[in-house]
């Protein structure tokens, strides 16, 4: 009972976050689509003080054109946000309709992180059916349980967990 209510608080999130002029729900869009506008609302914009991480939680890697001090507008931030989640979606390709969920999970906690999870094991051997409790494991910030973060795992896999 308690998973199905926060299953509820997590969709309702979503529809508090869209904007009243989108008439649509969340789960009309795309799969792609969706996990953009979840890891949007949960990332939010980065200001300067977030350095390294710049537009929704990218971690500016050596070489990379970014500077300090520098916030990117909403358009290269979303910009940002598309070609990284699409690395990391094409990295789990091979998973077909759960490449999303893994590419939305290794954007937050990174593909090291998801290569080594349960999650990836559990869907590499067909038990699609169990993954819930090991996706919604990952709600960890410096070592500590994070209300947050569970809050957003709930909301992935509601959003871009196909059965």
């Amino acid at each position: 009972m308690k998973k199905l209510m926060l299953f509820f608080v997590a969709l309702l999130t979503l529809v508090a976050a869209t904007p009243a002029s989108a008439k649509r729900s969340i789960m009309e869009l795309p799969l792609f689509e969706r996990a953009v506008l979840i890891i949007k609302h949960f990332e939010t914009l980065h200001k300067p003080c977030h350095w390294p991480y710049v537009g929704y939680g990218h971690q500016v890697q050596p070489g990379e054109p970014y500077r300090r001090g520098v916030q990117l507008t909403e358009k290269q931030a979303d910009a940002l946000l598309r070609k990284d989640l699409r690395k990391f979606c094409a990295m789990y390709s091979k998973y077909g309709k759960d490449s999303v969920l893994l590419g939305a999970l290794a954007y937050n906690c990174g593909p090291g992180v998801v290569n080594k999870s349960s999650v990836l094991k559990k869907l590499k051997s067909g038990n699609r059916d169990i993954i819930f409790k090991s996706y919604t494991s990952h709600c960890r910030y410096k070592g500590k349980w994070h209300k947050g973060l569970y809050t957003r795992r709930i909301t992935e896999i509601a959003a871009l967990f196909v059965y």
